[in-house]
């Protein structure tokens, strides 16, 4: 298989990354087309992928074509390089915004797959989702899903849930870092050193969303054994439930999927 990138990001990086962390592809099966040569080059000599400014030189001989620009410039890259594409390659969009419909008619006949990743792709724990596309079929699944599974954890979704998916697990992250950063202010209120909070916060919720996995159980039953009677947990859930952060977080999702279902129309 051979796999190209469309666009040197953040979240290109971290799909290169976790193809040859894990050893699903060689890193000259690896082909990036980025616009901004040093940008280019960095890959290149950090990775030793195949790194340049123009797709056209390699777009013929990939399998695999994931389209990681910015929204306002998909459109474009798409109508550059739909000429180029073999037929029975299959191109992967990772474009917040862009349903799988405005991708078959910029593509027609084109087998293409929507997906949504996240930014913890860069450390091998991503969650990303995919609708596929009318013509996509079992092997360009199967491609995608090494490829994604490489760094994280996947699931596949009906196109008309891809944008809830961007409210929850594609904004996520950053709902994460605002509790972990919280979460940190309040240990250094209580008097503990900065470096020290924010470790304290980070590794707790790493470690409860591991539990949250490995066990299987439903997240009441896991705060519950954390929260003895009249002690401290349940003290702190009390001011919890009063400051309405549930329904917060609820709303923050749904507000973020909304603004997703915007950007496709």
């Amino acid at each position: 298989m051979k796999l190209a990138l469309i666009g040197g990001g953040m979240m290109a990086e971290a799909v290169i990354a976790g193809v040859l962390r894990q050893r699903v592809l060689p890193a000259e099966a690896v082909f990036v087309s980025e616009h901004k040569a040093a940008r280019a080059e960095e890959l290149k000599e950090t990775y030793g992928v195949q790194a340049c400014c123009s797709a056209e030189s390699f777009l013929g001989d990939m399998d695999v074509v994931i389209l990681a620009v910015k929204p306002n410039a998909a459109e474009a890259a798409l109508l550059e390089i739909r000429g180029a594409l073999r037929s029975d390659a299959v191109l992967v969009s990772i474009v917040a915004g862009l349903p799988l419909p405005k991708l078959e008619a910029l593509l027609p006949g084109q087998p293409v797959i929507r997906v949504m990743p996240n930014t913890p792709l860069a450390v091998g724990e991503g969650m990303s989702a995919y609708a596929l596309g009318e013509r996509a079929g079992a092997a360009h699944e199967e491609a995608i899903r090494t490829i994604l599974a490489a760094a994280g954890k996947v699931v596949c979704v009906k196109e008309s849930l891809m944008d809830a998916v961007t409210g929850l697990s594609g904004s996520g992250p950053a709902f994460a870092f605002l509790v972990i950063d919280a979460l940190a202010d309040g240990g250094v209120a209580a008097g503990l050193s900065r470096r020290d909070a924010r470790l304290l916060a980070a590794q707790t919720l790493l470690g409860s969303a591991k539990m949250a996995l490995d066990t299987g159980r439903h997240p009441d039953e896991l705060r519950d054994q954390v929260t003895s009677p009249a002690g401290t947990t349940i003290a702190g859930l009390r001011v919890l439930e009063q400051r309405a952060v549930r329904g917060a977080f609820l709303d923050a999702v749904l507000s973020a999927a909304e603004k997703s279902k915007s950007l496709g129309e």
